[in-house]
């Protein structure tokens, strides 16, 4: 059977200092922002899903955005060394978490950068998104820990928004959607659905029809519900302030071995 287990992180105090490259500062609110990262751990559960509680970053004001910190494929977990270097030292109790879970644990070195957030997984094929936070070198050493796993790697090139996910997501059917003005190349996905709104770039697959979206994309929503598809929404508006969506606040881990 597949696992079911989702690594999650419990907002830093200093939350409202997190990095914002494409979007204008705005205040958050850090006890609203505790309230939705409660309220969005609990739809996980609702929904079938194991949340393990990675040890909290107090220091680090991004670390809430734990996908950031690890690819996962397989029992394989990548640990990541993002592009901004304020946001490395997130990584330490990620791979504490993932080694008691019995993953393989491999790391980027450098000179390569690497943002989980950059990279969509669709089957076996994996694009990666190479842009302000993943470079090339990090591109290369995806496919050389996953290539001989049986996996597809893609570079997809990312200039509008922070990472691929900010952009595109896939669909349980494989089908990959997003915004068309966040979008570098939407030729490069073999099935692509534009979708109304940015924030319906976004979803998490939860399990047979139902996917995670934002409260901030209604349109969306009621467009995948159209499609047969059961939209379950959350409010995460603190985080969006921070260039964060629903994605960002896990990592899902489907392919554990028993």
């Amino acid at each position: 059977m597949p696992s079911k287990k989702a690594l999650i992180r419990r907002p830093s105090p200093r939350l409202a200092e997190g990095l914002v490259t494409h979007v204008e500062r705005e205040k958050v609110d850090v006890e609203l922002a505790l309230e939705q990262w409660e309220a969005y751990a609990e739809a996980l559960r609702a929904h079938g899903w194991e949340t393990v509680e990675v040890d909290p970053a107090d220091d680090c004001p991004d670390s809430v955005f734990v996908e950031d910190t690890v690819v996962m494929y397989k029992n394989v977990a990548l640990i990541a060394r993002s592009g901004a270097e304020s946001r490395r030292d997130e990584t330490l109790g990620v791979e504490e978490a993932v080694a008691r879970l019995g993953c393989s644990v491999n790391w980027i070195w450098e000179p390569g950068t690497l943002d989980g957030g950059d990279v969509l997984k669709v089957g076996d094929t994996i694009y990666v998104g190479r842009g302000g936070r993943t470079n090339a070198a990090g591109v290369q050493q995806v496919r050389a820990a996953f290539e001989p796993l049986g996996a597809r790697v893609v570079a997809v090139p990312v200039s509008k928004v922070l990472h691929l996910k900010s952009a595109v997501t896939a669909l349980p059917d494989g089908t990959v959607i997003g915004h068309i003005p966040k979008v570098d190349r939407p030729s490069l996905f073999p099935r692509f659905l534009s979708v109304p709104e940015e924030a319906g770039s976004h979803v998490v697959l939860l399990g047979g029809p139902q996917v995670l979206i934002s409260a901030a994309a209604p349109k969306t929503a009621d467009l995948l519900a159209d499609l047969g598809h059961e939209p379950v929404v959350v409010d995460i508006g603190e985080f969006e302030k921070l260039e964060g969506c629903v994605t960002c606040l896990s990592v899902r881990l489907r392919e554990l071995y028993a």
